[in-house]
């Protein structure tokens, strides 16, 4: 479902394109002074530990030599963990999503940049494909996409509807792609910073889709997750995101959802 009554303000144009990683706190070790001075205790007599102290000499001369190799050992697996916190969960994205050749059965049909549905800001990295349902029942890609591309008459100057994807797929199977999959679009918050959305009709108002749509849906996400490094459990409802009834269906059918989901993995090469 698009965010057609989304509003825009003088903060519009969501400010989390880019990720805010979390800064790792370096521990500093606490000064140990427990061997600056010798403490005696009241009515002690300093030759009583003239023998033990003869004894321990070599120890601590021992203790104070294996000392640095004992720091750097520490240091060292400190450096590792942190390492390991930082790179260890938030692998390398390989893919460049501005060389992604999309395929002759899909019409590129771009709508205009505008601060309303196409915001012109670089999609860095896509960790999920989305899936939405117009919720205009009957209407066609072609329809939507003029919608998204008028809401770039809207003043700039004025709080407007927002609202967008990067594909349409169509009542008879058609696919238009209406944004490049090297942007963002406002579809998904607040994940519209490292998705891919893709809006779907439908005939009516159950929001099933016709087996003409569905067919071509699987396709294009099938076809996706081979480009962009992804797998079927990367697919996710607008409904997972922000809790929306979106895809109406799949929401009301959890097992047509898992059923899609099999499809895809299927078609998959």
């Amino acid at each position: 479902m698009k965010d057609r009554k989304s509003t825009m303000g003088k903060s519009s144009g969501d400010d989390i394109f880019e990720k805010d990683y979390s800064k790792i706190r370096q521990i500093q070790p606490r000064a140990n002074n427990s061997g600056d001075q010798k403490i005696r205790r009241l009515g002690e007599n300093p030759r009583r530990f003239q023998g033990k102290s003869r004894q321990k000499k070599g120890f601590s001369f021992l203790k104070k030599a294996a000392a640095p190799f004992l720091a750097f050992a520490i240091g060292a697996a400190a450096g590792v963990g942190g390492g390991y916190y930082l790179w260890g969960y938030e692998h390398p994205y390989t893919v460049n999503l501005k060389e992604v050749a999309i395929p002759s059965w899909i019409e590129q049909n771009f709508i205009r940049k505008n601060l309303f549905s196409r915001p012109d800001v670089t999609l860095k990295q896509v960790n999920n494909i989305v899936i939405h349902y117009v919720a205009n029942p009957g209407t066609s890609a072609a329809a939507n996409r003029s919608y998204f591309d008028n809401l770039a008459d809207q003043d700039p100057q004025q709080p407007g509807t927002v609202g967008g994807c990067h594909f349409i797929v169509g009542l008879n199977g058609e696919i238009l792609q209406i944004i490049p999959v090297s942007e963002v679009t406002y579809a998904a918050a607040p994940r519209n910073f490292d998705t891919l959305s893709i809006e779907v009709c439908h005939p009516d108002d159950t929001g099933e889709f016709s087996q003409e749509t569905y067919d071509s849906l699987v396709r294009l996400t099938a076809w996706l997750c081979e480009e962009l490094e992804l797998s079927s459990k990367d697919l996710i409802r607008h409904h997972d995101v922000s809790g929306k009834a979106c895809p109406k269906y799949y929401v009301e059918n959890e097992d047509a959802w898992k059923q899609f989901k099999k499809d895809v993995k299927k078609a998959m090469k």
